[in-house]
């Protein structure tokens, strides 16, 4: 009988029930049902979100608080509405900008990781040079499609560190065509350390460079983030 439950919870895909149904102690049948329902469905959400993490390639990140002293938002946006990941069901966008090392990435990837285990979204973090590297290669490949099928199926892509290195024409291009193909269909962090009259030195062309913003600011809001390097100022307490 033992082998048969084995065989059987396998065959309907149940394995937590499979390698631990002998374990329960319930007073009834229906306890004992329900106690084995809950730890597969646990079981299957914990797999789930596991797997959504490792898909999503976020930053490792220390885990403390965020500081929102030095934070700048537009009036109706508060941290919960960003943390609970708001505005991703209402299919909007961010735009992270300020200094170097002020908490950009930082916040997008404690809300990528928000979105993950509180909302079980799919979700990728790529650093602009990352992706675009991504894309020529895939391109050179034969294997584009693919990856904006990947790419397709997401609820979040985080872009970070627009600004940092210019594009080459056609990493701009296809860069280009993963912003049109996200456009209205799902959200997108963007961080960057450049005012938008200066995403022309990324792009290289300025037409390309209106079609990016044009459509990056549609349904979007701006965060300001006004403060000093984290980094900077974790150097200096350390050096004192």
């Amino acid at each position: 009988m033992d082998q048969k439950i084995r065989e059987y919870a396998k065959r309907l895909k149940l394995s937590w029930i499979r390698q631990h149904y002998h374990e329960i102690e319930a007073m009834s049948h229906e306890e004992y049902l329900l106690q084995l329902f809950e730890q597969e469905v646990k079981q299957r959400e914990e797999r789930k979100v596991n797997q959504l993490l490792s898909q999503a390639t976020l930053p490792k990140i220390a885990g403390k608080p965020f500081e929102w002293t030095h934070i700048q938002m537009a009036q109706g946006i508060t941290a919960e509405y960003l943390l609970n990941g708001h505005f991703i069901e209402n299919g909007e966008n961010l735009i992270f900008y300020g200094g170097v090392g002020t908490g950009k990435t930082y916040l997008s990837t404690l809300m990528g990781l928000n979105a993950i285990q509180k909302l079980e979204k799919r979700i990728k973090f790529y650093t602009v040079a990352g992706l675009v590297n991504s894309l020529l290669d895939a391109h050179e490949k034969g294997s584009l499609s693919r990856v904006f099928k990947q790419i397709e199926k997401l609820d979040l892509l985080i872009l970070d560190e627009l600004g940092y290195i210019p594009l080459h024409k056609q990493g701009a291009e296809l860069l280009f065509q993963v912003i049109s193909m996200c456009y209205e269909r799902k959200s997108m962090i963007v961080t960057t350390n450049l005012q938008f009259g200066q995403w022309n030195h990324v792009f290289g062309d300025p037409i390309l460079t209106e079609a990016v913003i044009d459509r990056l600011i549609h349904h979007s809001h701006l965060i300001v983030f006004n403060g000093e390097s984290y980094r900077y100022k974790e150097s200096l307490l350390h050096n004192k």
